[in-house]
C-alpha cells in the first residue's frame, strides 16, 4: 500500500476510536451505578451470539485478559444477570448463560437511552445511518476474521 494511502486508514480508526469513547460514556451515564459498558456488552454479546459461551472464548472475542472477563462476570453473576454452569461436554470449563434479569437488564439500558437517540435521529438523517451500516459491517467482519485468523 502506497505511504499516501495510510493517513485516511488511521484518520478512519481515529474517527472510530473517539466514537466508541463518546458512546461508551453515553452509555455509562445511563446505566445503573456500579456498572460499566464492559459488562453491559457481556450481556450484549450472549444475546446477540447465544448463550453458552466459554469465558476463556469470551475474552478471546472481546480480547481483553481472561482476567478482565472474569472480573466482569463475576460482577454479572453476583448481580444475578448470568449463570455460570458446569460444561456438560468437559468438566472442565464453564458456560455462561444471561439470565431472564440480565435480559430484562440490557433491554433497560437500551430504553434508557431512547432520549439520545432520538438526539442522534433528529441531527443524522436515517438514510446516512443506512448508507454508513453495511461498510461497517464489512469492516467489522474483516477486523474479526483478521482477529481470529492472527490468533
Amino acid at each position: 500500500m502506497p505511504e499516501s494511502g495510510l493517513p485516511d486508514y488511521f484518520r478512519l480508526f481515529n474517527e472510530i476510536g473517539i466514537i466508541e469513547q463518546l458512546s461508551r460514556a453515553l452509555l455509562e451515564a445511563r446505566l445503573p451505578p456500579g456498572f460499566v459498558a464492559a459488562q453491559f456488552h457481556v450481556l450484549n454479546h450472549l444475546v446477540r451470539v447465544g448463550d453458552g459461551r466459554t469465558p476463556v472464548a469470551m475474552a478471546r472475542a472481546f480480547q481483553v485478559p481472561k482476567t478482565s472477563m472474569t472480573h466482569s462476570l463475576a460482577v454479572l453473576e453476583q448481580a444475578g444477570l448470568i449463570e455460570i454452569r458446569k460444561n456438560p461436554r468437559d468438566g472442565r470449563s464453564k458456560l455462561v448463560h444471561i439470565t431472564d434479569a440480565g435480559r430484562t437488564f440490557r433491554q433497560d439500558a437500551i430504553d434508557a437511552l431512547a432520549p439520545d437517540l432520538k438526539r442522534i435521529a433528529a441531527a443524522l438523517p436515517p438514510d446516512l445511518v443506512a448508507r454508513l451500516l453495511p461498510d461497517l459491517e464489512v469492516l467489522r467482519k474483516f477486523l474479526d476474521t483478521d482477529r481470529d485468523a492472527s490468533t
